[in-house]
């Protein structure tokens, strides 16, 4: 006696065996799709700097050529007054009679300081988002700073 216990095969052809919900009918997965394009799928993607850290910051932009043009000629202006002020330095420390090799030397550090000085404000001034970090602007003021300091200290000598 053994136990035979054959069952019919299920028809699987017209019968679903999963719940549904009243009115709910067969859907495939292309049906979920949206028909068209939304006009957001075509534009690039802003990134906002800091990501999830720091989500009320504006989105970065693009600095346009213009902007830098001028940047650069405010730069130029810069540097060429600078030039000015460091003849005038390096005179004044003529007539206090420190020795012209160290006035020279104290005002190319003046020069060099206030042009990466300048360098920096430029910069910030030109396109604060993409410039003012401390990568970028970090080095700048410290070559900056640490110019101006052995400019006054050679020009001491």
């Amino acid at each position: 006696m053994q136990n035979d216990q054959t069952k019919p095969a299920p028809d699987t052809a017209g019968t679903d065996p999963g719940f549904k919900l009243p009115g709910q009918t067969a859907t495939t997965p292309q049906d979920s799709l949206p028909k068209t394009t939304p006009d957001t799928a075509t534009q690039p993607v802003e990134i906002a700097p800091g990501g999830a850290t720091n989500t009320s910051a504006a989105p970065l932009r693009e600095t346009a050529g213009r902007d830098m043009a001028i940047g650069a000629v405010a730069f130029v202006v810069l540097l060429v007054i600078y030039f000015f002020v460091r003849n005038a330095y390096v005179h004044h420390l003529v007539v206090k009679r420190v020795a012209p090799s160290s006035a020279g030397s104290a005002g190319w550090l003046l020069f060099v300081g206030m042009g990466f000085l300048s360098a920096a404000v430029v910069l910030a001034i030109v396109n604060a988002s993409k410039y003012l970090t401390p990568a970028i602007t970090g080095p700048l003021v410290v070559v900056g700073v640490v110019t101006l300091v052995a400019a006054f200290f050679v020009g001491r000598r």
